[in-house]
């Protein structure tokens, strides 16, 4: 299966640099309202048989222009919501204690699941439900399928489980408001990850991942 992971457009919260994690959530700026529109034509090589997106109304929004343009109905899954904040949930992403948020969801990629977000979920809880989203997308023998999440649970959920990404490498590249990342694979058999952001990823083997660094500390939501 062809796996192709969004972020959602921009937020309020985005521009305020808030840890924004908690259901329903809110809108889209008008930045981000232009970031869904323009979805369909950057994905319009893609042949997106099935449309997800997480509980949070955010991904919905972004992903509505898209289901419009595909004629496609939106399955909306909690599983693949953004990694919950717990007590840190509305500090400032780039704050002593906002920072911990980030700490402790790359812990989970590197392997550190047991640990758990202060007030929040641990690592194989949220990659768990990650996991279970994906394992039912595969399962409906849909080829390609579009998932409309956020921007940590993207970047975690790929450094976790494709064999081609390193923790390093996810850390340093964050995802902007509707960058994509696209994989390759199956549940049982693993993933691999083609593209991350536009820049494409080295095979498994051949040196890790490769493309162009961004810079900044990654907040997510």
């Amino acid at each position: 299966m062809r796996l192709i992971l969004v972020r959602h457009g921009q937020t309020p919260s985005n521009v305020d640099f808030r840890l924004d994690t908690e259901v329903p959530g809110p809108g889209l700026t008008e930045l981000g309202e232009r970031q869904a529109r323009a979805l369909p034509d950057a994905l319009a090589d893609e042949d997106i048989e099935a449309l997800y997106a997480s509980t949070l109304v955010r991904t919905q929004l972004t992903a509505a222009p898209l289901a419009a343009a595909r004629g496609l109905d939106v399955v909306v899954r909690d599983g693949i919501r953004e990694l919950s904040a717990g007590d840190l949930e509305m500090l400032p992403g780039d704050s002593e204690r906002g920072l911990l948020y980030m700490r402790t969801a790359f812990a989970w990629a590197a392997g550190d699941t047991a640990l758990r977000m202060p007030g929040g979920e641990d690592g194989a809880e949220a990659l768990g439900r990650y996991d279970a989203v994906v394992a039912e997308a595969a399962a409906s023998g849909a080829g390609t399928v579009a998932m409309v999440s956020h921007g940590a649970a993207i970047r975690v959920w790929a450094a976790a489980r494709a064999g081609n990404v390193d923790l390093a490498f996810a850390e340093r590249n964050r995802l902007d408001n509707t960058g994509v990342v696209i994989l390759e694979g199956s549940p049982g058999d693993g993933w691999k990850a083609l593209s991350w952001a536009g820049a494409t990823v080295s095979p498994a083997g051949e040196g890790g991942p490769a493309g162009s660094p961004v810079t900044g500390d990654g907040t997510p939501a």
